[in-house]
């Protein structure tokens, strides 16, 4: 059965893959980062995770309420847990510092694992698509990745931001 599911897996797929896995594997050293590179990764996470959901349960109902409250929550406990360590900004050359670290990797892969779960098990049962708890539980959980890439975007922002200011007043 797994060999089936594998061997019906369109090639893009395993692309995407290569893709987020070296972007994950860059993401695991240290880096300058312009803001605005910055945000690439958390936005195109957070629309394949809109999309994940759109094309499973689509965009009205229970399914966006759910996304967006995982996505609120996760988003505000990583907001909560203040500056991550060692991220330091230079706004005069436009420039974040981000330490290395495994967590982009663990969130794209998590995504995509639970994409491609998604797509097997609505394959497999597509009843499910109009089980209420199974969509609440894949939304929220779709949300709560994108919440994450959120709030760690947003603590880096705000180290940005406090950097800006402490200049403007030297």
């Amino acid at each position: 059965m797994i060999q089936h599911i594998i061997g019906h897996t369109p090639l893009y797929v395993w692309a995407i893959l290569a893709l987020l896995v070296q972007r994950g594997v860059s993401a695991s050293r240290d880096r300058d980062m312009s803001v605005r590179k910055l945000c690439i990764i958390p936005l195109v996470m957070t629309a394949l995770s809109l999309q994940g959901i759109a094309s499973a349960f689509g965009m009205d109902g229970v399914a966006p309420l759910a996304w967006l409250a995982g996505a609120l929550a996760a988003a505000a406990l990583l907001w909560r847990m203040g500056a991550p360590a060692g991220v330091t900004a230079d706004p005069a050359r436009g420039m974040i510092r981000q330490p290395g670290s495994w967590t982009p990797l663990a969130l794209m892969l998590s995504i995509f694992c639970l994409k491609y779960a998604l797509a097997v098990s609505l394959a497999m049962a597509p009843e499910l698509r109009h089980a209420p708890l199974f969509t609440l539980a894949v939304c929220a959980l779709y949300g709560v990745f994108s919440g994450v890439f959120a709030g760690r975007l947003l603590r880096s922002l705000a180290v940005y931001h406090r950097a800006g200011k402490v200049a403007a007043l030297a």
